[in-house]
């Protein structure tokens, strides 16, 4: 399994971005995907996750009613739609998978992608 995360960049407070995780090597129907984010100098934070079937939807309490997670079954991609960005929302962002489907094991990475939020 490869995850490919990319739409990383700089933006001014309030504003919004559009991560996207490209996932491939094998089918994805029982599994759980992820957003996840890391800081420096502290640890990696759970940020959102989605059942790739029946769309449930998970979110980290400081990111909730701000991002919203989402997943296209077409083109095996999944994308974290981040709005009213905040300086502390600065991290890179890692996307995963769960095999179990469960929160608390992910098996697969992505690269991560940078989002620096600064005026």
């Amino acid at each position: 399994v490869q995850l490919q995360a990319s739409g990383g960049g700089l933006v001014q407070p309030g504003g919004s971005l559009r991560l996207s995780c490209v996932a491939s090597g094998r089918t994805f129907s029982n599994y759980l995907m992820g957003w996840f984010r890391q800081a420096p100098g502290k640890e990696r934070e759970f940020v959102a996750a989605i059942t790739w079937i029946g769309v449930r939807t998970f979110y980290g309490d400081s990111v909730k009613g701000r991002f919203t997670i989402s997943r296209d079954f077409a083109k095996n991609t999944v994308y974290l739609q981040m709005n009213s960005l905040k300086p502390e929302d600065t991290a890179v962002y890692y996307c995963a998978a769960s095999v179990s489907g469960r929160r608390e094991d992910w098996n697969y990475w992505g690269q991560g992608t940078q989002v620096t939020v600064s005026s």
